[in-house]
């Protein structure tokens, strides 16, 4: 059966996968971009190579050119294999610095959020709403395998899942309170390690809704891959009727 206009996103890993996830900011579709155009850089040089050394095993084979010539240098030849690879790579440098400097950028954000990884579970932190009575903050567990329900990703559910509102910029302050973590999450292009006694600083701005899962990516120890990801993305409404129910029930 044919639906029209029906989009599905590949915001999770898949058995085989060899691809990228689907992005969901424009960090990622710059990443993306840029993977295809380095891949056609490489194939083209990848080619050109391969035809060099079949035109020299061909044209000097001993058969054919049994007496070879006696040169010491091709001045020519020198400057053009000088030139054309400092080009490529000139050519290659320019969208990844671009790309590189847009990782860095921090426009003033709308909404923080606190990030603090543990020993094996992640802890949360709506820092703007952190007041002296009222905090609203949890934690997020794997969800066993014999607990999960039908159409759950095992090993990458979790019992409370982080809501944050779309098309907003997003400040998350990262660290760590026993061992070295990393909070990674492909479809946000971002992966960044959670040091104890260091808070890291990165942003997002998230276009779409969705549901975007993500594992920890640094070897913390035993149980290093049961602590995941999961970041349920809403519409700024949805996100501050949401807000006004936890803030409620923490009071």
């Amino acid at each position: 059966m044919f639906y029209k206009n029906l989009i599905v996103f590949n915001d999770a890993p898949e058995n085989y996968q060899l691809g990228h996830q689907d992005p969901a900011t424009t960090i990622v579709e710059g990443m993306i971009d840029f993977h295809g155009f380095l891949l056609l850089v490489l194939i083209i040089i990848g080619i050109f190579v391969c035809w060099m050394l079949f035109t020299l095993l061909k044209k000097f084979d001993h058969t054919i050119h049994s007496i070879p010539n006696k040169f010491t240098h091709a001045s020519l030849l020198e400057i053009v294999w000088t030139i054309i690879p400092a080009i490529i790579l000139l050519v290659i440098a320019w969208p990844s610095f671009v790309l590189l400097y847009s990782l860095d950028e921090y426009i003033d954000p709308s909404i923080t959020l606190k990030i603090v990884g543990h020993q094996w579970y992640w802890s949360y932190e709506y820092s703007d709403f952190a007041v002296e009575k009222t905090s609203l903050n949890f934690d997020a567990y794997m969800i066993a395998t014999n607990d999960l329900t039908l159409g759950a990703f095992r090993l990458l559910e979790v019992d409370n899942r982080v809501v944050l509102p779309i098309k907003t910029h997003i400040r998350l302050l990262i660290t760590a309170a026993d061992v070295l973590h990393s909070w990674a999450v492909p479809s946000f292009g971002i992966k960044v390690d959670a040091c104890p006694g260091r808070l890291t600083q990165a942003s997002i701005f998230i276009k779409r809704e969705g549901t975007f899962y993500g594992q920890c990516s640094e070897i913390c120890g035993i149980n290093h891959g049961f602590m995941p990801i999961v970041i349920k993305t809403v519409s700024i409404n949805t996100y501050t009727n949401w807000l006004v129910t936890k803030l409620e029930n923490s009071i």
